[in-house]
């Protein structure tokens, strides 16, 4: 789920590549509603742990059939995939797991929507990809949005675990966007091979930890069960390879359309299937983020349509013939 970056070559996104966009919208946007159902029968740390579990042993399996190659294990290489593992799978998977208890699944989704803007100041800091003006009104309309989106239970620190809940969804998006700027500093590695081994560091760290606080888990009521399976295959595993596909036919920009979708996904699930009562704010601020993302990545979304108009007008030629 981390930002993608813009891809140096024109593709054209063609109708599969599209389904593919739609489906990982649908998926990872209805990645909150299974949590919520994983929780009524398991602890958050037994969740995030079985979902990374599960997930990693999927994509070795993946890595493993595809031949992918494995990386030049250097004290640099071990460093980044230790750190990326932690902040990309195990911090996120068991803090939203955590806050997932006390807040909608609606309000982990729209959570997620300020991820990219979390990413742009982080990347201004670190990396050479300094923030401009409209990146910079952008990033303040989006924290704008995340202010109304927790609204006045801030000023109830102490008094609930509700507040807790939604700064722990939030940190889950920090520790995204910190492993977003690291894996564009990382050494070069194979795509599939690295969400493989990023994955098995977030198991190898979640494991211990889960047998610590909530202990060996017992198989519990069969939805909550399957929902722990969905969450490691589907999500977590299939969803990861799609992704790679789908970059590398079509670009890392058209990628960015996932991150609008998610967001609205998780309320209409939350919505609909679980039957959650959302606050006006949460539309509000759902609303403010997404146009605070939309102004600061103008300019991928710019060069994307550069890229449907001359696809789009091929289309209706060949369509003439």
């Amino acid at each position: 789920m981390m930002p993608d970056q813009p891809s140096r070559t024109a593709q054209h996104p063609t109708l599969a590549n599209w389904l593919s966009i739609m489906i990982l919208g649908l998926i990872w946007g209805g990645t909150f509603m299974v949590v919520r159902i994983a929780l009524d029968g398991y602890g958050p740390i037994t969740v995030a742990c079985a979902r990374t579990s599960l997930g990693a042993i999927a994509l070795l399996a993946l890595m493993w059939a595809m031949r992918r190659p494995l990386p030049d294990f250097s004290a640099r290489m071990m460093k980044y995939l230790i750190v990326i593992g932690l902040l990309n799978t195990a911090v996120p998977f068991a803090l939203l797991s955590w806050g997932q208890q006390y807040v909608p699944s609606a309000f982990a989704g729209i959570s997620m929507a300020a991820l990219p803007l979390f990413v742009l100041p982080l990347a201004h800091v670190f990396t050479d990809e300094k923030l401009n003006l409209r990146n910079a009104v952008g990033v303040t309309l989006g924290f704008v949005g995340a202010i109304v989106l927790i609204g006045p239970g801030v000023l109830r620190i102490g008094t609930g675990m509700e507040p807790l809940g939604q700064i722990a969804c939030l940190a889950a998006a920090l520790s995204y966007a910190v492993s977003s700027i690291m894996t564009r500093r990382c050494p070069p590695i194979d795509p599939i091979t690295m969400a493989a081994l990023l994955l098995a560091v977030g198991a190898a760290a979640l494991i211990p930890a889960m047998l610590l606080t909530e202990g060996l888990p017992e198989i519990a009521d069969r939805r909550s069960t399957l929902a722990i399976l969905f969450l490691g295959f589907i999500p977590t595993a299939l969803a990861a390879a799609l992704r790679v596909i789908t970059i590398r036919s079509a670009g890392a920009v058209f990628m960015t359309l996932v991150n609008y979708q998610v967001p609205l996904w998780s309320v209409v699930f939350g919505v609909v299937i679980l039957h959650e009562v959302l606050p006006l704010r949460f539309f509000a601020a759902l609303a403010l983020i997404l146009l605070g993302v939309g102004i600061s990545q103008w300019g991928g979304l710019r060069r994307l349509l550069g890229q449907l108009i001359p696809s789009a007008s091929s289309t209706v030629t060949d369509t003439g013939k």
